[in-house]
């Protein structure tokens, strides 16, 4: 958890496959820990191929009967199914807006939003932003892009940057590009 926090929790990401792992991820969170599924993260990148886009989209349902069986993730078959799903959905929002990555960062110019709440009961698990995302992502057709995963989905790449004010990734500025 440390880690995850000190290396990679509020980077920006601007890859299409990285986005697409932490958007699976945020959704398999639903109602679990965080500790559980960055636990299982490992198990999720072998399950989904490396989170390629192009191969979970070709998975049916001889791959949604393997993965029921895997213990290296959650064994929700709503939430298996709905990778391939978002797969797929991804697949033609990024044919119309050219990339995943360029979707998302458009409505934020491109720049994270900072915050630096004082305290973790100051950080919101939602925002007028996040709001309108999830509601574009379920017009779309996503699953599992509820208001509250796509804030912390959001968080999680770096479109907002909620580090406390006393964090030392807020302290030191903008982290580096993923």
């Amino acid at each position: 958890m440390i880690a995850y926090h000190d290396q990679e929790w509020g980077v920006p990401v601007h890859d299409d496959q990285t986005l697409f792992e932490f958007l699976t991820l945020e959704g398999a969170q639903a109602g679990l820990s965080w500790s559980t599924i960055l636990h299982k993260r490992a198990g999720y990148r072998a399950a989904f191929a490396g989170f390629d886009v192009a191969r979970v989209a070709r998975y049916g349902a001889k791959d949604v009967r393997r993965l029921m069986g895997d213990a290296g993730i959650v064994r929700n078959r709503l939430k298996i199914e709905s990778t391939i799903w978002n797969a797929r959905r991804l697949q033609e929002l990024a044919q119309e807006q050219g990339s995943f990555d360029h979707y998302l960062w458009s409505p934020v110019a491109r720049r994270a939003r900072r915050a630096r709440p004082r305290r973790r009961g100051d950080v919101p698990a939602t925002t007028p932003e996040s709001d309108a995302l999830s509601a574009d992502l379920k017009r779309r057709g996503f699953r599992f892009v509820g208001s509250t995963i796509i804030y912390a989905f959001m968080q999680a790449v770096g479109m907002v940057d909620d580090h406390l004010a006393t964090c030392f990734r807020a302290r030191s500025g903008r982290a580096s590009v993923r």
